[in-house]
This record gives C-alpha cells, sequence and structure tokens, in this order.
C-alpha cells in the first residue's frame, strides 16, 4: 500500500509542476503583450509629435511668407 501512496504523490507532484509551467508561460506571454502594446503607444506618440511639429513649421513658413509679402 505504502507503494502506491508514494507514486500517487509523485504523479500530483509532476501535475502541479504541470501547471506551474503552464502559468509561466501564459504570464511570459502576457507580459511581452503589454510590452508590445507600450511600444505601439510610444511610436503613435512620436509619430504625432512630428506631425505636431511639421504643421508648426508649415505655419512659421506661411507667415514668414506673408510677411515678405507685406514688406514688397
Amino acid at each position: 500500500m505504502a507503494t502506491k501512496k508514494k507514486s500517487r504523490k509523485k504523479a500530483s507532484k509532476r501535475k502541479t509542476a504541470k501547471k506551474r509551467k503552464v502559468t509561466r508561460k501564459k504570464s511570459a506571454k502576457k507580459r511581452v503583450a503589454k510590452r508590445k502594446v507600450a511600444k505601439r503607444k510610444v511610436k503613435k506618440k512620436a509619430k504625432k509629435k512630428t506631425k505636431k511639429k511639421a504643421k508648426k513649421k508649415a505655419k512659421r513658413k506661411t507667415k514668414r511668407k506673408a510677411k515678405k509679402k507685406a514688406k514688397r
């Protein structure tokens, strides 16, 4: 009887180990996904900033041109 109990214990230990492995993999996947989302957000913000800068530059150019025309 004792041997049966031991083998059952080993099996349960193996099961818990497997579960732990699965949960670890899942959490790792979540971490990767979060990182990807964060990177995407950063990229979007950078794009927005460059677009804003471009708009400002264009405005400045048009203002300068208008000033030159007025001087003429």
